[in-house]
């Protein structure tokens, strides 16, 4: 799949979408589905909530997933090569060739980098939680990584922030799957972590690259299906020491299956996403959540956001990833440019999705 013209511009419209959604949806995260009815109405008419100065305040998703890309956009620089070999790797492979020097110690380095940057930021004031706070905090200690990460958790903050895994350019297959887990795992060592944050990478690169949301389900069971026996020894070392390589992954892989199974179950049922996948703050839900809102909504921009907030699950979390889906696909040109002005952190999302665009 070649990619898309630069004029789709689908690292911007996806990191608006992620921003956009996360700041709908954490108003609502706290709210039961009855609650949230009687303070904002029906899903189908919410408009984006306004603080008091008339910003759009995001969460801790937005923030950890500006940590993983520009950690990425610092280290997955594009290699330099003369015109014609650089033509003749986008016929050939549909992207050039990714830099010897993205190895996973640098990734690793890079990322832990900045989500300990992250974890002592003063602005770190959303709430975020305690899982992430913890491993950030050991992150900081000279302490082999699969140490600080909570190895049992499989919460959702590990999949929104993957999502942006799926816009940079220059990574191979492998790559891709690595880091995403990767990244997942420094906090969030869970074998469903890791596959649902492999999974959502996945998805938001096959929509930045020509796959229609018709097809997106199938493909992202073809890749499960390959990758169920796949260890990423390189990337996570010794992480699944304590269990068979073999049977830990398969575990989080067949999880998230079920997950795909009930969005696609659901997608003509017309109810709120927990309810139709699952309300748990697990990076599964928030997996089929967010797909089942992009899909149930025919990929509609707003209404994928809207579809998303509305659940008696972790609502900015659903919602961001769906938006990230959504502007994968069809560029900034799906969000309402009052929307767009008033997104906090426009600056840093522009500067990223800048850079990825252009390459």
């Amino acid at each position: 799949m070649p990619p898309r013209a630069p004029r789709w511009r689908s690292a911007h419209g996806a990191l608006l979408g992620l921003a956009l959604g996360d700041a709908m949806g954490h108003p609502l995260s706290s709210l039961s589905l009855d609650r949230i009815g009687e303070v904002y109405g029906a899903w189908e008419s919410m408009e984006l909530p306004l603080s008091a100065d008339g910003a759009v305040r995001v969460s801790d998703q937005t923030q950890l997933s500006l940590a993983v890309g520009e950690a990425l956009a610092g280290v997955a620089v594009p290699a330099r090569l003369p015109e014609a070999e650089a033509r003749r790797a986008l016929t050939t492979r549909g992207a050039l060739p990714a830099p010897p020097w993205l190895t996973p110690p640098a990734v690793t380095t890079a990322l832990r980098t900045h989500l300990v940057r992250w974890r002592y930021a003063p602005d770190n004031d959303r709430s975020p939680g305690r899982t992430t706070l913890n491993a950030c905090e050991a992150l900081a200690s000279p302490v082999p990584w699969q140490e600080a990460t909570a190895a049992g958790s499989k919460g959702c903050a590990a999949v929104v922030r993957a999502a942006v895994v799926g816009l940079t350019p220059y990574l191979s297959d492998d790559q891709r799957s690595g880091i995403a887990q990767l990244q997942a795992a420094l906090t969030h060592g869970h074998p469903t972590a890791l596959a649902a944050s492999d999974l959502a990478a996945h998805a938001v690169h096959l929509l930045r690259h020509r796959c229609s949301p018709a097809d997106l389900l199938p493909e992202l069971r073809a890749h499960a299906e390959a990758s169920r026996h796949t260890y990423r020894a390189d990337w996570l070392g010794d992480l699944a020491t304590r269990a068979d390589a073999a049977s830990f992954t398969a575990m989080g892989w067949d999880e998230c299956v079920a997950a795909l199974d009930a969005a696609e179950t659901a997608l003509h049922s017309g109810a709120e996403p927990g309810r139709a996948v699952g309300a748990a703050w697990t990076s599964d839900d928030v997996l089929g959540g967010a797909l089942y809102a992009y899909l149930s909504t025919d990929a509609h921009p707003r209404y994928a956001l809207r579809r998303a907030c509305h659940t008696s699950g972790p609502s900015a979390a659903t919602a961001a990833l769906a938006g990230t889906l959504a502007g994968a696909h069809r560029g900034p040109s799906g969000w309402p440019p009052e929307w767009v002005a008033a997104v906090e952190y426009g600056d840093r999302l522009g500067a990223l999705a800048g850079a990825w665009d252009r390459d």
